[in-house]
């Protein structure tokens, strides 16, 4: 594909400081089935990590349970030294096997994660930290805590939240400087709008997982089909420019270890979606969907797209 790059999207500053573009990486789907393990296609992983550079990619979001650690340790192999390159990653659940994800929020295992995830980059510093979950088994203020500590001592720069509300922001905030929060967001899952405005108002990054997903909206004559048609494009690439639309603090990270599905994705950002197209999305995909699932073990949807993340 020709004239695709990712910088098209604009920047976004993390803690006022780190700069990154809008549209990044998330690197979950490199890893095994059930995001568990080494992946199939080890060799298709790492061309699609060295293609994001040459894309205009300068933001990777990954985790210490992808894997678990097997994410971590590709971007290395791939990426290592980083350069101009901005790695994000979490903390704050622990695996027991594929698609099963447990909160683990105990102060002294989150530091554990944070020594690990520096050793499996080769980093210093971690540029943006996140906690994965706040365990309700242990007090919030306990894993807040932990993580002022990790700015504290300049093992992480940055730090943020993931699938939190407006009150637990604000009670984090009380502890450290929330920098990001990764909640699911998506054309058709409009369950964290709140959070998302909240972000916009205190220039918090907002890092929407599962960006791609248009639901029903997706199918032959619907009105996202039209439009998509109307860009020779695919539903899944104006659900993504909607999402980049949507708000200057969005951070879309649509992941995938396939590099004709990256370049698929970053070639959304050559949509400009005018601002009735945007606005008749926008009400349709407020139309009601089928309620949320319980979000303690957490089943990852099927790679189809190329741009599920969590």
């Amino acid at each position: 594909m020709a004239d695709i790059r990712a910088d098209k999207s604009g920047t976004f500053a993390i803690g006022g400081d780190l700069e990154v573009t809008r549209l990044g990486f998330g690197a979950m789907r490199i890893t095994g089935n059930g995001i568990w393990g080494e992946p199939a296609d080890h060799d298709g992983a790492i061309a699609t990590l060295k293609r994001l550079p040459e894309l205009g990619v300068d933001f990777i979001d990954t985790a210490d349970s992808y894997g678990p650690d097997i994410s971590e340790w590709l971007i290395k192999e791939a990426l290592h030294p980083y350069g101009d390159i901005k790695i994000a990653t979490k903390g704050g659940l622990t695996r027991t096997g594929p698609n099963v994800w447990l909160p683990v929020g105990r102060p002294e295992y989150l530091r554990q994660q944070v020594h690990k995830s520096l050793r499996n980059l080769g980093v210093e510093q971690i540029a943006l930290w996140q906690l994965h979950r706040i365990d309700t088994k242990v007090p919030a203020d306990e894993q807040f805590g932990a993580i002022k500590e990790f700015l504290d001592e300049g093992l992480i720069a940055h730090a943020g939240l993931s699938e939190v509300s407006v009150d637990e922001i604000k009670a984090a905030q009380k502890v450290f400087p929330v920098s990001t929060v990764q909640n699911r967001y998506n054309l058709v899952d409009r369950t964290s709008e709140e959070v998302l405005d909240y972000c916009a108002q205190n220039n918090i990054g907002f890092i929407p997982w599962h960006p791609l997903a248009a639901g029903e909206l997706a199918n032959s004559g619907s009105l996202l089909d039209d439009i998509a048609k109307k860009h020779d494009a695919a539903p899944s690439q104006v659900a993504l420019a909607w999402v980049l639309k949507r708000s200057p603090v969005m951070l879309p990270i649509p992941g995938t270890s396939k590099v004709k599905h990256l370049e698929e994705n970053i070639a959304a950002t050559n949509i400009s979606l005018s601002d009735a197209d945007f606005a008749a999305l926008d009400e349709e995909g407020k139309r009601p969907s089928p309620p949320r699932p319980p979000d303690q073990t957490y089943q990852a949807p099927p790679d189809k797209s190329g741009g599920v993340f969590l």
